[in-house]
């Protein structure tokens, strides 16, 4: 055989290869993505709550017709390859009116009781599961509370809503919607359950100043959460509430610490002021030095090293400083006003905060949670809480039903190339290609 006709036998060789798997490859994508759809059912069943948010929207809009399909639809837009309400219309087919009857449907009121009781059943069920268990088993399920706001960028003046925020994110004020957002971590991310969600008002009526009422908002969902386990007659340990700096107020601290006996751990500014036991004063900028302190490491608090400090504040009183200082990190501090309490347990519960920050990248990026056309305010708040059902299903069918093989960008992604291949009749989804 000549040189060349060897070579161009090769190529073709190369050319079917490369095609029979791309065809193979292809086709294990589309059962994945029938898969994926079969297992975000059968969490939205394990969860126990689109039925009755079917049937509950099915009274206020009178009309007895599947809904589900619907409802699914825009919990998770984007996989179908859709942002907006207007784009799902118009890739599935719907009347244009449809996402705005959807939402509207029902009172802000309604769709907050609906994530609170979707948190609060959860939660019930994980106590009950873990407190007959032994100490150790308990560790390894332990609550931590986590608060934190992010801002939605929006423009236009709906309905009071929208202003003007600062974003960690942007670094800098944008406009849109400031949304604080109450859930809870549990072990060291087995399930992040949100429990309650708020909307910041841009201009708040009454005295103080105008961030103050994120500082209610938070000590109002915690109160209001605590006693709705109480109610339960659940018995809950003194909870550990974990907030970024935004968040360090004395009265809300004092609050979780005299009214749920729990700790509100914060991380420190630059700019606060404290004496030491041994008379010196010292800045937040100072504490964050490394080479002032004698550093201590422990076992419990792998990959870090930290400095453990009682200091006095005008602002705080008695209070404790855990100075972290990690590698590739710049180094903080975390205040809490329990004196008594294990540093490593400080820190662990630190670990946890990033959960949060997971949950709004989700809502964000992966469900387009910015991406909202509505016209009154309960139609904003079933479109948050919508998408902050649908993060929890994500997470639970990520973590817990595919046992954390399958991440939640592999579900989505592959679902949105391939949802017009999945035959899956509660989605209303008929394999049309």
């Amino acid at each position: 055989m000549s040189p060349m006709k060897r070579y161009a036998t090769k190529q073709a060789k190369a050319r079917k290869r490369r095609r029979l798997k791309a065809q193979e490859h292809l086709q294990q994508q589309r059962a994945q993505a029938q898969h994926f759809s079969e297992a975000i059912h059968q969490a939205l069943k394990d969860l126990d709550f689109p039925d009755t948010l079917v049937a509950e929207i099915e009274g206020r809009l009178r009309a007895q017709q599947k809904l589900l399909g619907k409802i699914v639809a825009l919990m998770f837009p984007t996989l179908f390859g859709c942002r907006h309400g207007h784009e799902l219309t118009r890739v599935r087919g719907w009347n244009k009116n449809i996402p705005s009857q959807l939402l509207g449907a029902l009172p802000k009121r309604s769709w907050l009781k609906r994530l609170r009781r979707l948190g609060l059943e959860m939660l019930v069920s994980i106590w009950r599961h873990t407190q007959d268990k032994s100490a150790s088993t308990q560790s390894r399920w332990q609550w931590r509370w986590t608060v934190d706001d992010s801002v939605f960028r929006k423009y236009g003046k709906q309905f009071g809503l929208v202003g003007s925020w600062y974003s960690g994110q942007f670094k800098r004020t944008v406009p849109g919607i400031d949304g604080v957002l109450l859930l809870v971590v549990i072990g060291d991310g087995k399930l992040i359950i949100p429990v309650d969600f708020a909307i910041r008002r841009p201009n708040p009526k009454g005295p103080g100043r105008r961030c103050h009422d994120k500082l209610v908002l938070t000590q109002t969902m915690l109160d209001e959460r605590l006693a709705a386990f109480a109610k339960r007659g659940v018995t809950l340990r003194a909870p550990m509430v974990v907030a970024d700096s935004w968040f360090s107020d004395s009265k809300l601290m004092r609050s979780v610490a005299s009214a749920h006996h729990g700790t509100l751990l914060v991380q420190g500014k630059r700019s606060y002021t404290f004496t030491l036991e041994d008379g010196r004063k010292v800045k937040g900028s100072d504490l964050v030095k490394p080479d002032n302190w004698a550093w201590q490491q422990s076992l419990h608090a792998p990959g870090c090293r930290y400095v453990r400090l009682r200091a006095r504040s005008r602002t705080y009183g008695q209070v404790l400083l855990v100075v972290v200082d990690k590698p590739a990190e710049k180094p903080f501090y975390l205040i809490s006003m329990s004196l008594t309490i294990q540093v490593t347990r400080l820190i662990q519960a630190w670990k946890q905060r990033h959960w949060i920050e997971q949950m709004f990248r989700l809502l964000k990026h992966l469900l387009a949670a910015e991406a909202c056309q509505a016209r009154t305010e309960n139609a904003y708040y079933g479109h948050f809480v919508l998408r902050l059902m649908a993060g929890f299903v994500l997470f639970y069918t990520s973590r817990v039903i595919f046992k954390g093989h399958v991440t939640m960008e592999e579900i989505v992604f592959t679902l949105k190339h391939h949802w017009m291949t999945v035959d899956y009749e509660p989605f209303e989804l008929y394999a049309i290609a």
